[in-house]
């Protein structure tokens, strides 16, 4: 799985207008599955999101996870991110989990990230979504399962 993780002072997402999922200050997580995912990794790397010391303490030094500072998730399934540039100019997602493996992870993030006690909203799999995000920070960082664990 890949993921792109985003401290945010809030983000929403929108589907033909209407708010799916919002949060105030938290994790924008947006998601991609690879057809070789199993749930053991979606599960550690929930855990492993969800720990992620990025959001600042009293002096102001990054020591605090998301838990720790009354925060949400919001999760956004995004396939592209598997997208391979290297060949011409149109991407190939053929690393890309197909939609219902796709899915499956998907929703086991979400169920995973809530199990940890964690609001979690979302967009919806497999639309098109409008992504609205105030970055904190910005801090972003690229976690991906196979040079994670």
């Amino acid at each position: 799985m890949r993921a792109v993780v985003q401290r945010v002072r809030g983000a929403r997402v929108e589907v033909e207008g209407r708010v799916t999922g919002a949060i105030d200050r938290g994790l924008l997580v947006l998601i991609g599955a690879a057809p070789a995912d199993a749930p053991a990794e979606v599960d550690a790397l929930a855990e492993k999101i969800a720990g992620l010391r990025i959001f600042a303490d009293a002096e102001g030094k990054m020591n605090l996870d998301v838990t720790q500072v009354g925060g949400a998730v919001l999760a956004v399934s995004q396939f592209t991110l598997f997208g391979d540039c290297r060949k011409g100019r149109r991407p190939s997602f053929q690393s890309a989990a197909g939609p219902e493996h796709g899915n499956a992870m998907y929703t086991r993030y979400v169920e995973a990230t809530r199990r940890l006690g964690l609001r979690c909203e979302t967009g919806i799999f497999g639309a098109m979504m409008d992504v609205h995000l105030l970055n904190d920070g910005p801090v972003t960082l690229l976690l991906d399962t196979t040079r994670l664990f």
